[in-house]
C-alpha cells in the first residue's frame, strides 16, 4: 500500500457515553496495529478525551485529530424532519467539527462550553444554536457534514430534501473551502438513498467528499454487545424495533478495508490525507497557571512570584508570631528554630514558585473562620507545613510533633503543592461560593468524573434489555461480591466462584447475558463531579480547556478528569466537607445554650478523664477510632498521651497492624523495645522501636545515610514503587552513606530492607496526626457533654436509622433518655432538654427539614394546646396526609391527642381544617378578630384500637427502629418462663464460658450473602429491649427457617456462640415464630383502671373463646387498690390485645403473664 491511503477522521471512543464502546488505550492499539500514521477523534458532544488522545497518541507516533461531533439547532428555523412529528430516533442533528489550529481549538472549547452552560437543566446533548455560528466562532474549525445519524443526512433520508440542501447552503457559507461532504458506507438502506444526493450536491456545489468509518466498537463480533449499549442507554430494549440501532459494520475497519470500501471515490479518501495534513494542531500540557494574589502590574513570572513571596513573607512571619504568643514553644524547641524553619521554608516556596498558591489558600482559609466555618486542623502532608501553621492553614505545630516539610513539598522534586482543607459539611459551598465571588464565577469549576459500568450494575442492565426475569438477574448479581475496596469484575466472578459459572454453563440465557456485560464492563456510563476537586484560574477557564455542566448543578465543569486537569494547566484545590467538623459545631452550640462557652481549638490535650474514654473503648461515634476492632485495642494499649492516638491511628490499617500487640507490650514494658541501631532511638523513641510513619523513614534515611530530607522522600517513593533498577541504585547510595556512621554493610542492607518494607504501607504521620487530633476533641466532648454529643452525633447521622438507634443504645447505657418526637418539645434538629434528648422532627422519615421547620416556626414560644390547635395554625400547603401519618405513627402527637390512633384517624379531619380555616382567610370570611378556637373541629369516634405488634410497626416504621415501645415488651413474663434470656445478660455470659442459649429478638434487617464457596449465608440484625445483636446463619439453616426471619418479625432463637477479643458472635442453630411459643402458656391479662366508667367499655373490647383469664384492678388516687374484679370465663388473651387494651382511655397500666 503507497501512502495511509486512509485515515479516520470519526472514531468514537467511550467517552461518547453510553455510545462509544471502546477504550482509547484499545483504538490507539488498533490504529499502531494497523499502522495509521493520524487518527481523528469525534466523540458526541464532548471533548472529554481531548487532552489524553492528544497526549497518547503523540506518544505512540500517531497525529492525534482532535474533533468533536457538535449537536446544532437547526430546527428553530425550519420544518420538522418528519411529516408526522415523530420519529423512533430523529438524529443527532450533528456535525463533525475538527480543530486545524490552537484558534480553532479554541472555537471549538468556547462553542462547546456555552452549550452546556446554556442548556437549562436539560440533560442531554448539548447543542449549539445556529446564530452562535460565524466567521469568528468557526476560524480555524474544519466541518465535516456529519454522516447517517447527522444534520444532512436524517432530512434526505426523511424525504426532506429541499431541508437538507438549505442545511448543506447554510455550512458551506459558513465554512467555505473547509467544509466537506462526509459519505460513510456501513450497508444501512439510508446510505444507499442518501449517497447519490450528496455526491450530486458535491459535484454541482465543488465541495469536496470524503470517506469516513465512525466506528463505535472494536469489532463486528461486538455489535451484539454495542446494540445492548444502545438500548440500555435509549432504556428501552434489544427486542424493541422503534429505538436506535446500527448494523455490525460500525467497527473499527483497516486501511485496506476503507480503500476497497471506496474504490469509486478515491478523492473522498483522499480527502482524509489533505484533512490531516491541514491539521497542525493538538492540545499540549502546560505548566501550572493561578490567579495573580498581588497587588501591582507585574509583567514576568520572576516579577509575580518575588511580589507575592514578600506578601507571603509578611504573613508568615506575623503569623508566626501571632502562634508563638498564643500557643508557646513546643517543648525542647527554641523560638530561633522556629524561625529558621519559617525562613526554611519560604526559601523553597520561593524558589518553587508557590508563593501564590499558599496565599491563595491562606485567604479562603482565613475567610471561612472569620465567618465561624468550622476548618479542619489539617489533613495530609501539608500539616508538616509551618508557613501553613502561621497563616492558620492548618492548626498543628509541625515542630511540635515532628512533622516535616519535605514531606509536603520536596524541593528534590517538583510538584504542585496539595493542601486538602476539610470543611464544615454544612457550611462548605459557602466557601465555594466565596471564591467564585472573588476570582470570578468563569474563572472557577469543579472536575469532573466519569461513572463506570460495573460488574453488578452492568449485568442488571444488560438483563434489563434482554429482559430476562428480575428474580433470576438478581439472583445472578448478589453472587458478585459486593467489596468496594476490592471490586471485583464479571470475569473474576466468572473464575472464583462457582455458582455463578455453574449457572453461565447451563444456562444458554445467562451466558449471553454474562458475555455481553463482559464486553461492556468498565465503560463510562455517565459523567458527574468530583466530590471536592475545585479548579481557579487567572481568565476565564473556557481559555483554558473546554468546560461541562453537570444538569443537577449551575456550576461550571471542567470536561477533562482529575488525571489531566492538571496537566492542562489548572491548580487543583480541595474542598472536603467533613462530617465530623459539623457534629462538632453542632455539639459545641448546644453546650453554649447552657451558658458553657467551649473552644475546642485550645481544650487541654492532657485531659486525663479523655484519654480513659479511649482505654475503656468507649468510643463509638468518635472519629475514626469506633470500629470495635479499633476498640479492642485501645482497651489493651491505654492511652494516657496524643502521641499513642496518633500511633494507633497510623497502625490500625492493612499491613502496619500487625505491629499493634507489639506496640502495646512495648508500651506497657512487657516487650523489650528494640532500635534497628541504637542512634535510631531518637526517631523511634515515640514509638518504641516501631517504624509507623513515612516521615521516620525518611529520617532514618537522614540520620544513618546522610540523606537531606528531599532525598529521603525520593526514597521512600521509590521504595513504595518497588522498581528494581532503581531500588539497587538507592541500596548502594544507603549502604555507602552508611558506612562513615559507623555501620556495617550487612547492617546497612538490613535496615535498608526494613525501611523498605515499612516504606510500603508506613503512614503519613502529618494526617495521622491532625485526625488524631480532631478525634480527641470528638472524644472530649463526648466525656464531658455527652447529650451533645449524642445529639449533635444523630443529627450528622439522621438519615442512617442503624446508627440512630446505636446512638440511642449508647445513650441509653449512660443513662441518658432519648425521648420521642414531639410537635411540642422537639426541634427541627436533635436537642438537649432537661438533660434528656429530644428526637428531632425532621429525622422522622418522610418529614423533611422544610416541614419540620414549619412545624417549630408556627409553635413558637406557644405550644399547641389538641389536634385542633394544631389544625387552626398549621399551613395546609406545608404538610400531606402521609407525612401527619409518620408523624403521628413516631410519637410526635402524644401529648396532644387522646391515643395514637385517634390521631392517626383525625388526620383528613386536621387536614380539611387547615385548609378550610385558610381558604375563609383567603376570602376575608375570617377576620382578625374571630377567635381560632371558633372554628369546629370534632375528634374522630368508635376509632379501632392498635395492638402493641402494629403500633410498634408502625413506630419502626417512621422512625427507623423502636423507640418508645419494643414489640417484645409484652412478652417478659413469657419469657422468664421459657428460660429466654435477653441480649444483654446472654453477652455476658458468653464472655464467662456460656456457648450456647436461646434469645428473642425482632429482625431488623438480613443481608443475603455467599461464603467464599459460593454457598448461601445470612447475616440477621436483631435487637430486643437491652440491644442490637447480629446473628450468622448458613444453608441448612436458611433453607429450613429463611421464610420466617423476615424484617419486622419477632422470633426466638437458639443458638450456638463464641468470644474472641471481646467480642460475642452468635451462629443460628434454630428459630421459631414468637407466637407459636406464646400458645403454649396459659395467660393472665390484669388491667389497670382509674375510672370505674371504663370498665364496660374495655370489657366489651375483649373477646371471648381463648384461653386466658382477665383481671380488673380499679385504682384510687394515690395508687391505692380498691377492688379486684376477676371476668368469668376465658378470653382471647395475647401481647397484641394487651397493647390494645393500654391505649384506651381511662387505662393506666396492663399487665400480661
Amino acid at each position: 500500500m503507497r501512502g495511509p491511503g486512509f485515515i479516520h477522521l470519526h472514531v468514537h471512543s467511550a467517552f461518547s457515553l453510553l455510545e462509544g464502546a471502546i477504550q482509547l488505550e484499545n483504538i490507539l492499539k488498533m490504529a499502531v496495529e494497523d499502522e495509521q500514521p493520524a487518527l481523528g477523534l469525534a466523540d458526541t458532544s464532548n471533548l472529554f478525551g481531548a487532552l489524553e488522545f492528544s497526549e497518547k497518541a503523540t506518544k505512540k507516533g500517531i497525529q492525534p485529530l482532535i474533533g468533536m461531533e457538535m449537536q446544532i439547532d437547526f430546527a428553530a428555523a425550519e420544518e420538522r424532519i418528519s411529516e408526522r412529528g415523530h420519529v423512533a430516533w430523529s438524529g443527532k442533528s450533528s456535525v463533525v467539527l475538527m480543530a486545524q489550529s490552537e484558534e480553532g481549538f479554541a472555537n471549538l472549547s468556547r462553542l462547546v462550553s456555552k452549550a452546556y452552560m446554556e442548556m437549562d437543566g436539560e440533560i442531554g446533548l448539548a447543542r449549539a444554536q445556529l446564530d452562535w455560528l460565524n466567521s469568528d466562532s468557526l476560524a480555524g474549525l474544519i466541518c465535516l457534514s456529519g454522516g447517517p445519524e447527522g444534520a444532512i443526512d436524517m432530512p434526505f433520508a426523511m424525504g426532506q430534501d429541499a431541508n437538507a440542501t438549505r442545511r448543506l447552503d447554510r455550512l458551506a457559507d459558513l465554512f467555505g473551502d473547509r467544509f466537506y461532504i462526509e459519505v460513510q458506507r456501513h450497508g444501512r438502506t439510508s446510505e444507499a438513498i442518501v449517497e447519490p444526493k450528496l455526491i450530486d450536491y458535491a459535484y454541482r456545489k465543488g465541495i469536496p467528499l470524503v470517506a469516513t468509518n465512525e466506528p463505535f466498537f472494536k469489532s463486528a463480533k461486538e455489535y451484539e454487545a454495542h446494540d445492548a449499549l444502545l438500548a440500555i442507554a435509549g432504556s428501552s430494549v434489544i427486542a424493541q424495533t422503534e429505538r436506535r440501532k446500527l448494523n455490525d459494520q460500525y467497527y473499527f475497519k483497516t486501511r485496506a478495508e476503507m480503500i476497497e470500501l471506496f474504490s469509486d471515490l478515491p478523492e473522498a479518501l483522499d480527502s482524509t490525507i489533505e484533512i490531516a495534513q491541514r491539521m497542525a494542531y493538538r492540545p499540549r500540557t502546560r505548566g501550572p497557571i493561578l490567579p495573580k494574589f498581588a497587588a501591582g502590574s507585574h509583567q514576568t513570572e520572576d516579577e509575580v512570584v518575588a511580589a507575592e513571596g514578600a506578601v507571603l513573607r509578611e504573613m508568615a512571619e506575623a503569623g508566626l508570631n501571632m502562634r508563638l504568643q498564643t500557643t508557646g514553644i513546643a517543648p525542647g524547641k527554641t523560638e530561633q528554630e522556629y524561625r529558621d524553619r519559617l525562613d526554611f521554608e519560604l526559601t523553597i516556596i520561593e524558589r518553587m514558585k508557590f508563593p501564590g498558591y499558599f496565599l491563595i489558600v491562606a485567604d479562603f482559609i482565613q475567610w471561612s473562620k472569620a465567618q465561624d466555618i468550622p476548618v479542619g486542623p489539617g489533613r495530609g502532608s501539608g500539616a508538616g507545613s509551618l508557613v501553613a501553621f502561621a497563616l492558620t492553614i492548618t492548626d498543628l505545630d509541625p515542630l511540635r510533633y515532628n512533622l516535616l516539610f519535605e514531606r509536603f513539598l520536596n524541593p528534590e522534586r517538583v510538584s504542585m503543592p496539595d493542601f486538602d482543607i476539610d470543611f464544615c459539611q454544612d457550611r462548605r459551598e459557602e466557601v465555594i461560593h466565596y471564591v467564585q465571588d472573588k476570582y470570578g464565577a468563569e474563572q472557577v469549576a469543579q472536575i469532573i468524573t466519569f461513572g463506570t459500568l460495573q460488574a453488578r450494575a452492568v449485568l442488571r442492565d444488560v438483563g434489563r434489555v434482554l429482559q430476562m426475569p428480575y428474580g433470576q438477574v438478581d439472583r445472578i448479581c448478589k453472587l458478585v461480591p459486593a467489596n468496594p475496596a476490592d471490586p471485583w469484575s464479571v470475569e473474576r466472578t466468572l473464575k472464583e466462584i462457582p455458582q455463578f459459572k455453574q449457572m453461565v454453563d447451563e444456562d444458554e440465557t445467562v451466558a449471553q447475558l454474562v458475555e455481553i456485560a463482559q464486553s461492556l464492563e468498565g465503560l463510562f456510563r455517565h459523567a458527574s463531579t468530583h466530590a471536592a476537586g475545585i479548579v481557579i484560574g487567572d481568565r476565564p477557564l473556557q481559555e483554558l480547556l473546554p468546560l461541562y455542566r453537570d444538569p443537577r448543578s449551575v456550576m461550571p465543569v471542567t470536561q477533562y478528569n482529575l488525571k489531566w486537569v492538571e496537566p492542562a494547566g489548572l491548580v487543583k484545590f480541595d474542598f472536603l466537607g467533613l462530617k465530623t467538623l459539623t457534629t462538632i459545631r453542632y455539639a459545641v452550640n448546644m453546650v453554649k445554650n447552657r451558658g458553657i462557652n467551649i473552644d475546642i481549638d485550645t481544650i487541654p490535650i492532657d485531659d486525663a478523664a479523655t484519654y480513659n474514654l479511649y482505654s475503656r473503648g468507649d468510643t463509638y461515634g468518635i472519629f475514626q477510632f469506633e470500629s470495635p476492632g479499633m476498640r479492642r485495642a485501645l482497651m489493651d494499649l491505654k492511652p494516657d498521651r496524643i502521641e499513642d492516638l496518633i500511633a494507633m491511628n497510623a497502625l490500625y490499617r492493612p499491613g502496619p497492624m500487625d505491629n499493634i500487640p507489639s506496640f502495646i507490650d512495648r508500651k506497657h514494658g512487657k516487650e523489650e523495645v528494640k532500635y534497628p541501631h541504637p542512634a535510631l532511638s531518637e526517631v523511634l523513641d515515640e514509638t518504641y522501636g516501631i517504624i509507623v510513619y513515612q516521615e521516620q523513614v525518611m529520617q532514618i534515611a537522614q540520620l544513618l545515610s546522610g540523606y537531606s530530607l528531599g532525598e529521603a522522600d525520593m526514597l521512600r517513593r521509590a521504595m513504595g514503587k518497588k522498581i528494581k533498577a532503581e531500588m539497587d541504585n538507592q541500596r548502594i547510595r544507603f549502604r555507602d552513606g552508611s558506612g562513615p556512621q559507623g555501620v556495617s554493610a550487612k547492617l546497612a542492607d538490613e535496615i535498608f530492607d526494613l525501611l523498605a518494607k515499612f516504606a510500603n504501607y508506613g503512614f503519613n504521620k502529618s494526617h495521622a496526626a491532625a485526625y488524631a487530633w480532631v478525634s480527641y476533641q470528638t472524644a472530649y466532648l463526648k466525656e464531658h457533654f455527652p447529650h451533645e454529643f449524642y445529639a449533635a452525633s444523630m443529627t450528622l447521622d439522621m438519615a442512617q436509622t442503624d446508627k440512630l438507634s446505636d446512638f440511642r443504645r449508647e445513650a441509653g447505657k449512660k443513662k441518658i433518655e432519648v425521648v420521642s418526637p414531639c410537635v411540642n418539645q422537639s426541634e427541627v434538629l436533635f436537642s438537649v432538654k432537661n438533660d434528656r434528648i429530644h428526637y428531632g422532627l425532621s429525622a422522622v422519615k418522610g418529614v423533611g427539614r422544610a416541614m419540620a421547620e414549619h412545624i417549630v416556626e408556627v409553635r413558637g414560644d406557644k405550644p399547641f394546646k389538641d389536634l385542633g390547635d394544631f389544625a387552626r395554625r398549621i399551613d395546609p400547603k406545608a404538610l400531606n396526609k402521609r407525612t401527619l401519618e409518620t408523624l403521628v405513627s413516631a410519637g410526635a402527637f402524644d401529648g396532644i391527642s387522646p391515643s395514637r390512633e385517634i390521631a392517626f384517624a383525625a388526620v383528613e379531619t386536621i387536614i380539611g381544617t387547615a385548609q378550610a380555616l385558610n381558604a375563609d382567610r383567603n376570602s376575608g370570611q375570617v377576620s382578625m378578630f374571630d377567635s381560632a378556637e371558633d372554628q369546629q373541629f370534632r375528634l374522630p369516634t368508635n376509632v379501632p384500637i392498635w395492638n402493641s405488634t402494629e403500633r410498634a410497626d408502625k413506630e419502626r416504621a417512621a422512625i427507623g427502629f423502636h423507640l418508645s415501645a419494643h414489640p417484645l415488651d409484652a412478652y417478659t413474663d413469657m419469657f422468664e418462663k421459657l428460660r429466654v434470656q435477653k441480649w444483654a445478660d446472654f453477652e455476658r455470659a458468653v464472655k464467662d464460658g456460656a456457648g450456647a442459649g436461646r434469645l428473642a429478638g425482632t429482625v431488623a434487617s438480613r443481608q443475603d450473602r455467599r461464603t467464599k464457596k459460593g454457598t448461601p449465608m445470612m447475616i440477621l440484625s436483631l435487637s430486643d429491649q437491652t440491644g442490637t445483636f447480629e446473628c450468622i446463619a448458613f444453608s441448612e439453616q436458611i433453607k429450613d427457617f429463611g421464610e420466617l426471619l423476615q424484617p419486622g418479625r419477632s422470633v426466638v432463637l437458639q443458638v450456638g456462640a463464641d468470644e474472641r477479643d471481646g467480642n460475642v458472635s452468635l451462629r443460628l442453630v434454630s428459630a421459631q415464630p414468637i407466637e407459636g411459643m406464646a400458645e403454649r402458656i396459659e395467660r393472665q391479662l390484669t388491667i389497670f383502671v382509674e375510672d370505674r366508667e371504663a370498665l364496660g367499655p374495655t370489657a366489651a373490647q375483649l373477646k371471648r373463646g381463648g384461653n386466658g383469664a382477665v383481671n380488673f384492678v380499679v385504682i384510687r388516687d394515690g395508687g391505692a387498690r380498691e377492688y379486684e374484679i376477676e371476668l368469668p370465663g376465658k378470653y382471647q388473651v395475647t401481647a397484641e390485645v394487651a397493647g390494645g387494651i393500654k391505649s384506651l382511655p381511662g387505662i393506666t397500666d396492663v399487665r400480661f403473664a
